[in-house]
């Protein structure tokens, strides 16, 4: 593999795992104060909202992993070095 090639797969790899950390992070901050602003706006639904938060919070969770996997086939199977 050309060691520019490599340079800029290391970089591309390290944004994936990083930004997807801190977007899945800023995410579950803001999912979980809109939560705790509807339970006490509506305590009655606070079941319902608690339902769907996790829902939310599982596709949340999905997209790091997601960035993992990409990050991986970048690192060890690169369709770009040809």
């Amino acid at each position: 593999m050309d060691p520019v090639l490599g340079g800029y797969t290391v970089i591309a790899v390290a944004l994936l795992i990083g930004l997807g950390a801190l977007g899945t992070g800023i995410g579950f901050a803001i999912l979980g104060g809109k939560f705790l602003e509807g339970v006490a706006r509506q305590p009655e639904l606070g079941s319902q909202l608690q339902t769907r938060m996790f829902i939310v919070a599982g596709l949340l969770d999905a997209i790091p992993m997601i960035g993992v996997g990409i990050a991986m086939l970048l690192l060890f199977a690169n369709p770009l070095a040809g």
